[in-house]
């Protein structure tokens, strides 16, 4: 403990200039905050990742929203080009949306990461167990209140008000793959903060409200062809967009049939998850095989990520024959396997500089993969990757924090994404981005976040209902 205590004070001596005008210095009035530090050398790896972890929680505890303590999407204000390849894969044209997201735009998603990285805090020590609550419990009771479909949440809110911030015309309600994100966080810190004190009974009372009001089952129109990703109470379904995969949504159908109260069927998740567009793969990109998704190489590496915050892919196989392992670990060391062969040649890529994945480019916002690859790297790709490539991901957080470093370290960690080639080094960082790196890490040392999320009886059978098993 005294290592942890004693770390951060000294580096800043040497470091205080270096992040003295960053906006993190101004505390939210928030108790515990966590001093910021530079790059400190001749540590340990444990030691390393201890500060890794703590400063890129740091986004959410020092930038977290002063009114509904939920994560703020981005830490820029600038308008951001949001770049989804997948959205119109029916007529194989990309969707490009543009948004204005201020200082009050919070994101569903990023609070459920942020949720997941305070019970790290809390269990590491960083802040103390009270203080977090009360944090959560700012954030559940402004939720209570707030613009919610059927009990499922939007994709962006206000933070001050609670009122959607609409993502897109039609986009201008529930999002039901964001509202799964945050009942991964909700859930698994129900099982964290399981004390008989007054406020974490409150605590686990209000999110069984959220829980038990949340209707998934209306986002498949009343039959069991398709899971909708978006409703809207002025456009009704008039998005369209099944959630299909193999992709990041797997918890939403986890979620989904896990449900007390409004749960999806089997059958629903087998037409509308399985039989749909892209599900099986089968191929062998540089001697690991891929079982599934439809990107050649594999697609971005948010979707070994996102779903397995808190489902833990080891030892959990499907009817299907599908081994969740083998599909989480061989995606990861086919997107390393791409970045060394390098066919495009980009200044930089190599075994210790890898990950592509969706995040901010000189391009704007950028779903990166072998397909789309445009010579940006971003640390969270290999860096939430620590469960499966542990020593490739070390390898590469080595390069990260002591040869680039200067570039890309900052108040809250690693800037979201850079590229040598084109000499561009990204200043903002993403709740989305910044959550994953912060909770695989810790999986990966000590498998808290997948203990705790698979723990939760809900969970356990809503995987036995989707036909998922563990060894």
């Amino acid at each position: 403990m005294l290592r942890y205590l004693l770390l951060p004070a000294i580096a800043c001596l040497f470091t205080f200039n270096l992040f003295a005008q960053h906006p993190a210095k101004k505390a939210l009035g928030y108790p515990n905050s966590i001093v910021p530090v530079g790059i400190v050398k001749n540590i340990s790896d444990s030691a390393l990742l201890d500060i890794v972890q703590r400063q890129t929680f740091r986004y959410f505890w020092e930038f977290g929203h002063p009114v509904s303590g939920m994560a703020r999407e981005r830490d820029n204000t600038v308008k951001a080009n949001y770049y989804w390849d997948y959205i119109n894969e029916a007529d194989g044209q990309p969707n490009f949306s543009k948004g204005t997201f201020g200082p009050e735009a919070c994101a569903m998603g990023g609070t459920g990461f942020g949720i997941l990285a305070t019970v790290v805090a809390v269990n590491r020590g960083w802040i103390g167990r009270d203080t977090a609550l009360k944090r959560i419990v700012k954030i559940v009771d402004f939720l209570i209140k707030a613009d919610c479909y059927h009990g499922i949440y939007p994709h962006f809110m206000n933070g001050v008000t609670g009122k959607t911030i609409p993502f897109g015309r039609l986009d201008d309600g529930a999002d039901i793959v964001e509202t799964s994100y945050l009942f991964m966080g909700l859930l698994t810190a129900r099982q964290y903060f399981n004390g008989d004190t007054p406020l974490e009974k409150y605590f686990r009372n209000r999110v069984s409200d959220m829980w038990y009001s949340a209707d998934w089952n209306w986002h498949s129109k009343g039959d069991d062809k398709h899971l909708y990703w978006h409703w809207s109470p002025t456009n009704d379904f008039d998005m369209n967009f099944p959630v299909f995969g193999y992709d990041e949504a797997l918890i939403t159908y986890i979620v989904a049939a896990s449900s007390p109260n409004h749960p999806i069927s089997k059958d629903l998740y087998e037409n509308s998850w399985v039989k749909g567009n892209g599900w099986k793969n089968g191929k062998t990109y540089y001697g690991y095989t891929l079982p599934l998704g439809n990107y050649n190489g594999g697609g971005p590496l948010f979707f070994e990520q996102y779903t397995y915050l808190g489902i833990n892919p080891n030892g959990l196989n499907d009817d299907h024959g599908i081994n969740y392992a083998e599909q989480t670990k061989n995606h990861t060391l086919i997107n390393r396997a791409y970045c060394i062969e390098n066919p495009k040649k980009y200044k930089g890529y190599g075994a210790n500089c890898w990950g592509l994945t969706a995040g901010d480019s000189f391009k704007g916002y950028v779903a990166h993969c072998p397909e789309d690859d445009r010579g940006v790297i971003q640390p969270t790709a290999a860096l939430s990757s620590f469960p499966y490539t542990p020593e490739y991901s070390m390898q590469a957080l080595k390069h990260f924090y002591y040869d680039l470093g200067d570039k890309i370290w900052s108040p809250y960690g690693f800037a979201d994404g850079f590229s040598e080639t084109h000499n561009w080094y990204g200043k903002t960082h993403l709740a989305i981005d910044e959550g994953p790196i912060v909770v695989m890490i810790e999986n990966y040392r000590s498998g808290l976040i997948w203990k705790l999320f698979m723990g939760c009886p809900e969970i356990q059978d809503g995987l036995k209902k989707l036909g998922f098993s563990k060894n």
